[in-house]
């Protein structure tokens, strides 16, 4: 008996894993994302969009975090009726940026695709989940939000990338879309993807936005904590800092008041909406693992779980080992955000406060 049971834990003993071809949500097929973003002039914001083809795919959702902003979620509960969702939208603006969403519908309206709710092939209604960070007054304006026209434009990029295909140029990350006026545990904070392809076949990807309280940095050390997750190949020649940049650190030092960091989980293993519930729990997880402290009273955290529909849900073994390799993805996603965001003036990078652990990055 004890043999067999050794024989059943080895062989669902996860195998390698790897990060897809262009570690990015979009390594999953059927996804699209867009950004759309404005900075100067008293703006510094943006939004994004990730899409999830014609036919929509099976979401869910964790909210987290004592301060959240979302929209439509209460539809994603197993409980209800909705399955699938169109799209997902990620932005700046606090509660007002949620007004981004309304363009989103109307161009997913425009262009056939949402839920039948009449005989007519006009009468749908997309599902369009959001959620939102706090940047406001980051540029200068405090009534400087995305609006519907700001959604439509992100739509407009996907398509654009979906006509290019996603694996033609690298993956748009850092102080972009939803990402543009993110903040840190005093870090310029912004948007970040990664991927995984696990030993049994299936994709994982993850986006994130992150605009945390906490810091993305080893309060003792300086390392950024989520690229201990990485792949191998990933931040190759990523170092802890050297001790002179460490002793001049000051963690948080003008840190924002409000936060939280959102994102995207999604695979193309068959889910339930149950199943893509937990999923999206995964990417907290992740997001833990990363940023410290997480999910405190001024963060509103988010996560969206997105899957492929139809019949034949994942059995528990590859269950099990998709939600290990999403909880890294999204902890990794979270690193690339830091590595590529922009510094600013009240928000200097990671690259400008450490330049010693990137060095080796930039040769």
């Amino acid at each position: 008996m004890a043999g067999d049971m050794s024989k059943a834990a080895s062989a669902a003993r996860p195998g390698p894993v790897r990060p897809g071809a262009a570690n990015s949500l979009q390594d999953v097929s059927g996804i699209r994302v867009g950004h759309a973003q404005r900075a100067g002039d008293g703006w510094l914001t943006g939004v994004t969009v990730v899409l999830t083809g014609p036919a929509g795919m099976t979401g869910g959702v964790d909210v987290r975090g004592g301060a959240p902003g979302t929209r439509e979620t209460d539809l994603l509960d197993p409980r209800n009726l909705v399955e699938r969702v169109h799209a997902v939208v990620l932005t700046g603006g606090s509660a007002y940026g949620l007004a981004a969403a309304d363009g989103v519908l109307t161009r997913l309206a425009d262009a056939g695709v949402g839920h039948p709710v009449g005989a007519d092939p006009g009468q749908i209604v997309p599902i369009v989940p959001a959620a939102v960070i706090f940047d406001l007054g980051r540029g200068g304006s405090f009534r400087a939000t995305p609006g519907p026209a700001m959604g439509a434009a992100a739509v407009d990029a996907a398509m654009a990338g979906h006509r290019r295909g996603p694996d033609e140029d690298p993956p748009l990350q850092g102080s972009i879309g939803a990402g543009t006026g993110a903040v840190a545990g005093g870090f310029a904070g912004g948007l970040g993807t990664a991927s995984a392809v696990l030993s049994s076949g299936p994709t994982v990807g993850a986006l994130a936005v992150v605009n945390a309280a906490g810091s993305p940095a080893d309060s003792g050390t300086g390392e950024l904590c989520g690229a201990r997750f990485a792949l191998p190949g990933e931040f190759g020649g990523l170092m802890a800092p050297d001790q002179a940049e460490l002793a001049a650190w000051r963690p948080n030092a003008g840190g924002a008041v409000f936060n939280t960091t959102i994102g995207v989980l999604a695979t193309d293993v068959v889910l339930t909406k149950a199943q893509c519930a937990r999923l999206a729990g995964a990417g907290h997880d992740g997001l833990a693992r990363a940023i410290r402290p997480a999910h405190t009273m001024v963060d509103g955290d988010a996560v969206f779980g997105l899957a492929r529909g139809g019949a034949g849900a994942a059995g528990l073994g590859v269950f099990q080992e998709l939600l290990g390799a999403a909880a890294d993805a999204f902890a990794r996603a979270m690193a690339h955000a830091i590595l590529a965001a922009a510094g600013r003036p009240d928000a200097p990078s990671y690259r400008d406060v450490f330049p010693s652990a990137v060095r080796s990055l930039d040769d």
